[in-house]
């Protein structure tokens, strides 16, 4: 599996002159083998929510950056509703989560 593609059809920086934004360095630092910081678990789980293009990645300027490996599926209880949502762990999904969660389940891989 890809882990860093490009999925746009016109002219972006190459990814080498991206090395510096955070969600590269972070998937660069995880494929060496680096151990993530609860801060940065925090950051994963919220910018694959939290953005419009894909549900595991990031996008960063035409690059899709996957973080499908790391991250696990839950549905989420918040004020009587439920919604699936993907993060590295149930502490991210209440450190970026608004609100007061009723529950979370971890579903299983299929």
């Amino acid at each position: 599996m890809k882990r860093i593609y490009k999925f746009v059809k016109w002219d972006v920086p190459s990814i080498e002159e991206l090395k510096d934004e955070k969600a590269v360095r972070l998937r660069t630092h995880i494929d060496n083998g680096g151990r993530l910081t609860r801060q940065d678990k925090n950051w994963i789980t919220e910018a694959v929510n939290h953005n419009p293009y894909f549900k595991r990645a990031v996008p960063v300027r035409g690059w899709c950056i996957s973080f499908a490996d790391v991250l696990r599926r839950f549905v989420v209880k918040q004020y009587g509703h439920w919604w699936e949502m993907y993060a590295i762990d149930k502490t991210a999904i209440r450190k970026t989560t608004y609100g007061k969660i009723e529950e979370i389940f971890e579903l299983a891989k299929a």
